[in-house]
């Protein structure tokens, strides 16, 4: 007899999820914005109408019919790298425990654990580059970066002195492309 009640109430909710999306239609702004607070028990930070319709269809529909299976998560884990960066991004932020963030430096970049760039190699590391016949060597220091005796703050700071011209000090060193130009004393 419960599974008939609970048929019945699955059959109501299915039923009502036209209306709810239909409603969605007619909601200003802030009533969406309200209304993903409820849906997800987050506040959104988008005020972009149409996506806030978007992703409320999609959950409602969602609660309505039930999520991804086991299955189909199993398969996406599976595709790794195939799948779009965006979905990468999205699974990882699930799967990953809640542990405090990583630390950043103030404008975004990644920071290792004693407040350095996290891209620079470890302080004592030389590196090396010739630009127009003349090598130019830059040793990685605690306080940032020494080239000809005086200390700068950035690599690119460093690329400009040497070509006169704005660069990313980490491309000019070969540290972007993954092919690193370090020499370790």
């Amino acid at each position: 007899m419960a599974k008939k009640g609970t048929a019945r109430a699955a059959r109501k909710e299915l039923a009502d999820v036209p209306q709810q999306l239909a409603a969605l239609a007619s909601m200003s702004v802030p009533e969406l914005a309200e209304k993903y607070l409820e849906l997800y028990g987050e506040p959104t930070r988008s005020r972009n109408r149409d996506y806030l319709k978007k992703r409320l269809a999609f959950r409602i529909q969602e609660l309505a019919e039930g999520s991804l299976s086991a299955r189909a998560v199993a398969r996406i884990s599976e595709l790794g790298d195939k799948l779009p960066e965006r979905w990468r991004m999205r699974q990882a932020e699930e799967t990953r425990p809640s542990a405090p963030p990583h630390p950043a430096a103030a404008d975004g970049r990644a920071a290792a654990v004693d407040g350095r760039d996290a891209r620079l190699p470890p302080p004592g590391t030389v590196l090396t580059r010739v630009f127009k016949g003349t090598q130019h060597q830059v040793l990685v220091r605690e306080g940032g970066i020494e080239y000809e005796g005086q200390l700068h703050r950035s690599l690119s700071s460093v690329a400009k002195l040497i070509t006169g011209t704005a660069w990313n000090g980490f491309s000019f060193f070969g540290l972007k492309s993954g092919g690193s130009k370090t020499v370790t004393p």
